[in-house]
């Protein structure tokens, strides 16, 4: 790790107010991606005889708000009926062209737990489209696409919407399992003789709300506490883990105000004002970032509030196709989907590593080196996580110890790596995240001039993707 902030740091701007703390060379490359746009690189494409080529048409998604914000009084569907509407309005499809509409989500609300039928409703779509919801963590709309991925490649759709919504301004809150045991019990009682004994038996404990938590359910561990503890594992210090934060958080920012995020669709939240950007973006310094206190493994933690993604409302949506669909209704996609991967692992001490285990496997089914990826997009859901991801990535003896490999994969070049910011600084809505990645890969792809991407992401249960996206050719 000490190498890639060494590189990092000789290729800082003079005029950085944190040049002298690293992870921003990619700030100084607008030049490097202007030439290489100019004069792109040609590789061999992806596609395989006898498989159908899977293009992205568009994606888009509203912006990512921080729980608590704008959209405090909405509900889950509402924000996917934004975000689809959102791609209807972009791409013109007709509806009804639309064969299958796939959706994830994690924390579901239990009165429209399939969301996606209840979105596409709301969007306008014919109630004679299908739609179901899917649910994997922080990959759940990474699922929905491949998913619609699976069903375009075995003839069954042309075309599918796949997309993902999360929502933690309300999040659902039971009463004790005595209380709801209790009150399903009087819910059948015949009498009122009955009805008076159950209630009688209710006792001041019953009434103890059961408080969500972001935790494993086989370990009891939130994911923060596991960070810490990956973090700890891999010797990431508090001092990296603020740097990436802050590295992600002002190349969002410069991509923000250069008009880069071009899948943020606008949203008018009803009774209040249109939102057309995301609000979590916000650059600090690393004096201030330095005064906050751990937040999970106290008091000598290294995962802070500053150094971890942020609980966030959004959505996504993407439309998908068969290149001969597409070209024959007459869009330009924007890039195909390629080879992808699932992996798994042990919840408790590698329960964040995914992209580790995932990008050998997406690299050797697509016939590619690291070497070979001009983008990279990693979901990040804390500094510490990213951090220990690229280290064990980069090491000889945790390939040969834990991946059963005689080497290392290599660790992504950093100017590669997340130049438009990440999670921790857009925000990480779970289920939508996966979209945003893939688009946002397609959209760098088309500026920097390169032809190969990997979006990689890791999730809750130990589980992580990842997916090589392919520039369509102009």
């Amino acid at each position: 790790m000490s190498s890639i902030l060494t590189h990092a740091i000789r290729n800082l701007p003079a005029s950085s107010a944190w040049a002298a703390r690293g992870f921003a060379r990619s700030l100084s490359c607008s030049s490097q991606l202007q030439a290489a746009a100019v004069q792109p690189k040609s590789k061999k494409t992806l596609a395989k005889s006898g498989v159908k080529n899977i293009v992205v048409v568009e994606g888009v998604r509203i912006p990512f708000l921080q729980s608590g914000t704008s959209y405090v009084d909405l509900m889950p569907h509402d924000l996917a009926r934004a975000a689809l509407q959102g791609l209807l309005n972009r791409t013109s499809v007709p509806r009804d062209v639309v064969d299958y509409i796939v959706y994830g989500t994690v924390i579901q609300e239990v009165k429209t737990s399939n969301v996606a039928r209840e979105a596409a409703l709301g969007a306008g779509f014919s109630d004679k489209t299908p739609a179901h919801t899917v649910t994997m963590a922080c990959i759940s709309s990474n699922q929905a696409m491949t998913t619609g991925v699976g069903m375009i490649a075995a003839g069954q759709c042309d075309v599918v919407v796949a997309g993902g919504v999360e929502f933690m301004s309300d999040i659902p809150i039971r009463h004790s399992r005595k209380m709801r045991k209790t009150l399903l019990t009087l819910n059948r009682a015949k009498t009122l003789g009955q009805k008076l004994s159950l209630v009688s038996k209710i006792r001041p404990d019953y009434f103890a709300p059961e408080l969500p938590g972001v935790t494993e359910f086989s370990t009891n561990e939130t994911m923060g506490h596991s960070a810490d503890r990956l973090a700890a594992a891999f010797a990431i210090s508090r001092l990296e883990q603020d740097e990436y934060a802050l590295r992600s958080h002002t190349l969002a920012k410069k991509a923000q105000d250069e008009g880069l995020l071009l899948d943020v669709v606008p949203f008018k939240v009803p009774g209040k004002d249109t939102v057309t950007k995301d609000n979590g973006i916000r650059p600090s310094s690393m004096e201030q970032m330095g005064k906050l206190k751990p937040a999970f493994v106290k008091p000598y933690g290294t995962v802070t509030a500053a150094n971890s993604s942020f609980l966030t409302d959004g959505a996504s949506a993407i439309l998908l196709m068969s290149e001969e669909k597409a070209l024959a209704m007459g869009y330009k996609p924007k890039a195909y989907l390629r080879d992808f991967t699932y992996v798994s692992q042990d919840p408790k001490d590698q329960l964040l590593l995914g992209p580790t285990y995932a990008t050998p496997k997406v690299l050797e089914k697509a016939g590619l080196t690291l070497a070979d990826i001009d983008v990279f997009e990693f979901h990040e859901a804390f500094a510490g996580q990213i951090l220990a991801n690229l280290k064990a990535m980069d090491s000889d003896w945790f390939a040969q110890n834990y991946m059963g490999r005689k080497s290392k994969v290599g660790a992504p070049p950093l100017e590669k790596f997340n130049t438009w910011g990440g999670s921790l600084s857009l925000g990480h809505p779970f289920a939508a995240t996966g979209c945003r990645l893939v688009i946002t890969a397609a959209h760098r792809l088309r500026k920097e001039g390169g032809q190969y991407a990997l979006v990689a992401a890791c999730a809750a249960g130990g589980q992580g993707h990842a997916m090589i996206v392919e520039l369509y050719p102009q």
